[in-house]
């Protein structure tokens, strides 16, 4: 089984045709309240979502606390699924899969240290999977993620090995290292968004260097996942 790719922090329809081209299986916009500079409004991700062909996942990230903007959040988007950058209260988190039954969620999961791991149990009832990075959500100023920064891969690694969900893994990926980390935590799949950007632009030879370095990992690897 091949290691997924996520491109992520798309800003235009011509930087995810980019994406698909270049061999992505998912693709993601930011949608934050504040809104950042990699945000884009909801109807500006519909217009490129519309065209994206049905194999490709789209996620939608969004760290709003309630099930009900989530929801809404994904409807008027018609991403596929909502990654959840916040901690949601376990209750919300039931809630959003009782209102949104058909929508994926993907759980983030701030690797800040081994405490990380007493997180599955809260929320893999109600997701499909988890999404490891290197925000810091309770700081002063939060970070939810796109940081560039890695985090402890020994946590990650233990994480996918007793998640009952599959396991994608972000923070600080990039063409040089997205090997190293492929064969250390063993995730499901990979996500960046920094990695293959240059400045503000999604940079196509850091894109092809990132998908052909994690083909020929998977390669080396045997296909074993």
């Amino acid at each position: 089984m091949r290691t997924r790719i996520k491109i992520c922090c798309l800003r235009s329809a011509e930087e995810a045709r980019q994406a698909i081209a270049a061999g992505a299986d998912a693709i993601g916009f930011v949608a934050l309240t504040p809104p950042t500079a990699r945000t884009i409004p909801d109807q500006e991700i519909a217009g490129i979502i519309a065209a994206v062909p049905p194999s490709i996942e789209t996620f939608v990230l969004s760290a709003a606390p309630t099930a009900e903007v989530l929801a809404a959040r994904a409807r008027r988007t018609g991403a596929t699924t909502i990654q959840i950058l916040s901690y949601l209260d376990p209750a919300e988190s039931a809630r959003l899969a009782a209102l949104a039954p058909g929508l994926r969620r993907v759980q983030v999961i701030h690797v800040e240290g081994p405490e990380a791991l007493d997180l599955i149990p809260v929320y893999a009832p109600h997701v499909h999977a988890f999404l490891l990075d290197s925000g810091k959500p309770n700081a002063p100023r939060p970070s939810y993620g796109g940081t560039g920064l890695p985090h402890d891969w020994a946590v990650s690694a233990r994480f996918v090995q007793v998640s009952p969900l599959p396991v994608h893994l972000a923070g600080g990926l990039a063409p040089d290292n997205v090997g190293q980390a492929i064969r250390r935590v063993r995730p499901f799949g990979v996500d960046l968004c920094s990695g293959v950007r240059t400045g503000d632009h999604l940079d196509p030879a850091r894109l092809a260097a990132f998908v052909d370095a994690v083909r020929r990992t998977d390669v080396a690897l045997g296909g074993v996942r």
